[in-house]
């Protein structure tokens, strides 16, 4: 079951105790569901409780009670457990880290994009500025994966002002200066420095653009060794859920990028984004030596399931830079 397959199966049980009149109110348009926070567990957690609490004039605990049941009797839910003031944490079955990866693959680089805006305008008033006019840029992208329009305009009253940068950006290059102006949060000064060229560890937007080229090296690399090809092989999903074991950390911020996505659009905050980008990369770096056989090993559908995650890496990598407006490299 892929996050957005559990946003649904999360309102259809909304839906049913509203029909069998547990809870009186109205059902939402959608939720969301995320990775569980500190104190949480299981595979997703949704605050859909604490949403519908105040409206059915319930606790929120109550209302996670209500719906707990109708959410665990659902195809694909193994378990659903109640944590904090209200949190459903929801503990999926078999197959759902397949289920992750083949929709990030077959979506490709519009995976994460939604509907959370549908129909809505929104209007950016940014001054004269260089930081202002590529937040802006990048915020009408982000708008859109949501089916949002953005509008910019200048003049007052301004509604989009990040800090100015202390000097013009353009010597570091195009991406590096991009990196530099939308990295930090707007309420911070953006750094303007060489560190955005240094090919370190330290250089975030390197550890960024260095992860999808590993992953398009992995793939080259798969294909001389004869198992590049990681979709249609008919291998069961059952082989990924191996693989979840070991890279549950990249399965899990690859699941939360729809929501930085929604969050990412809704606050006008690329830099959500790319900090997001920045755990996808280290996740990816740390998983990536498990991918290819080592030694006289054997391709195997477990190293098939390897490469179509870090593919899935990759595929949100690219899409996250493009976003940016930031180059993903092939080489590097």
């Amino acid at each position: 079951m892929t996050p957005v397959e559990l946003s649904r199966t999360v309102l259809r049980a909304v839906r049913r105790a509203v029909d069998v009149g547990e809870l009186s109110v109205s059902v939402p348009v959608s939720v969301g569901v995320s990775p569980p926070g500190p104190g949480g567990c299981g595979d997703y957690a949704t605050n859909v409780a604490l949403r519908l609490a105040g409206p059915a004039g319930l606790p929120a605990l109550d209302v996670a009670e209500i719906l707990r049941p109708h959410i665990g009797d659902e195809p694909g839910v193994a378990e659903v457990t109640v944590t904090g003031p209200g949190f459903l944490n929801i503990t999926l079955g078999g197959g759902a880290a397949a289920a992750l990866v083949d929709e990030v693959l077959t979506r490709g680089e519009r995976y994460g994009y939604g509907d959370s805006l549908a129909g809505q305008v929104v209007e950016l008033r940014v001054p004269y500025d260089t930081r202002a006019e590529v937040v802006a840029d990048t915020v009408v992208r982000i708008v859109a994966t949501q089916g949002g329009r953005a509008e910019v305009r200048h003049g007052e009253p301004v509604n989009l002002r990040p800090v100015p940068a202390p000097e013009d950006p353009a010597p570091l290059g195009a991406d590096a200066a991009r990196w530099a102006l939308l990295y930090p949060a707007s309420h911070d000064r953006p750094r303007i420095s060489a560190d955005h060229l240094l090919q370190r560890e330290s250089n975030p937007l390197f550890r960024v653009r260095y992860a999808h080229a590993r992953c398009r090296a992995l793939r080259r690399n798969a294909g001389a060794l004869g198992f590049g090809e990681v979709r249609g092989d008919g291998e069961p999903s059952g082989r990924l859920d191996d693989t979840a074991r070991q890279g549950a950390d990249l399965l899990s911020v690859l699941a939360e990028y729809p929501h930085t996505l929604r969050l990412a659009a809704a606050h006008r905050a690329p830099d959500r984004l790319a900090r997001h980008l920045v755990g996808v990369a280290d996740s990816l770096l740390l998983f990536q030596h498990l991918v290819l056989p080592l030694g006289d090993e054997k391709p195997s559908a477990a190293h098939r399931a390897r490469l179509a995650l870090a593919e899935a890496a990759g595929t949100v990598l690219a899409g996250g830079l493009s976003l940016l407006g930031i180059s993903a490299p092939e080489y590097l």
